[in-house]
């Protein structure tokens, strides 16, 4: 790695990115976290401000809004990528995901970029459950989602920071590709019991119709595209393609991967379900 050259973190303030700037920084690297907010500013609507966010840097942990499995988002990935390369980053760690096509097309335009490149493809984050839509579900007692039996290996998003920062600081993750899962997959009823034990407090799940989730989105003034996006989360990748488990932390850190049910206990010992006041 060039010395004191910043480390670029494209989404430096979503649920991997600011994970990776804190873990980084412990390690004494210079980072850039890059958003729509930030100086310089990186918007993946637009480009003509993407060569500036990554002047001087020597590497790049990419994340992609909203998902790679998106139309467009190879397109976007082949064109950061070549701008990497003439911007003379060294390498690039693209967060990707588990059985999306378009994801493993966004895959594939990095790998033709002429940079050195990591993917780390992702199961469902446990964090998912405390940092994001699934939360405010949680605090009020019901998670409703139509997902049924379907088992999913969630995966920590400390793990896979801890992933991405050993690719980006690191010998030996050079064009590599690491799955990651949790060490055991659970259905969402499962999940969601596993939190309400541990809270000591009833939260039923119930399954809905994905007609009945697409409405109860659309009440809530959800974006259009943002419901299309999780109807083909709910439809596609969560279909039983993704339930097998990896080896891929292991892989990379040489440990096997933390369960999720540690992951409930820290959770819940840091208040993320904590009950309103």
């Amino acid at each position: 790695m060039t010395s004191n050259s910043p480390i670029a973190i494209v989404g430096g303030r979503g649920k991997t990115g600011r994970r990776v700037d804190v873990l980084l920084k412990v390690k004494g690297c210079t980072t850039r976290p890059l958003s729509r907010s930030t100086i310089p500013a990186f918007d993946w609507d637009w480009p003509e401000g993407w060569a500036e966010a990554l002047e001087g840097a020597s590497a790049a942990y990419v994340t992609f809004q909203s998902d790679l499995a998106v139309p467009g988002a190879a397109e976007a990935i082949a064109e950061l990528g070549r701008l990497a390369q003439e911007k003379g980053l060294e390498r690039i760690v693209l967060l990707s995901g588990r059985g999306e096509p378009g994801a493993e097309r966004a895959e594939e335009a990095l790998k033709g970029c002429g940079v050195a490149w990591t993917i780390v493809r992702a199961s469902w984050f446990n964090q998912n459950f405390s940092e994001s839509f699934l939360r405010e579900s949680i605090v009020a007692g019901e998670v409703a989602l139509p997902a049924g039996e379907v088992r999913e290996p969630f995966v920590d998003a400390n793990e896979i920071a801890e992933v991405a920062v050993a690719a980006l600081t690191d010998e030996g993750h050079a064009n590599r590709l690491y799955e990651l899962t949790g060490p055991r997959a659970l259905t969402f009823a499962e999940a969601v019991e596993g939190i309400s034990r541990e809270l000591g407090r009833p939260i039923r799940y119930t399954q809905l119709s994905l007609q009945a989730f697409r409405a109860g989105l659309e009440e809530m003034a959800v974006p259009a595209e943002m419901i299309a996006l999780l109807e083909q989360l709910f439809t596609e990748t969560l279909d039983g393609r993704n339930s097998g488990l990896t080896r891929g932390v292991e892989e990379a850190l040489g440990r096997p991967p933390r369960d999720f049910a540690e992951y409930v206990r820290t959770a819940a010992a840091d208040g993320a379900w904590s009950m309103p006041r």
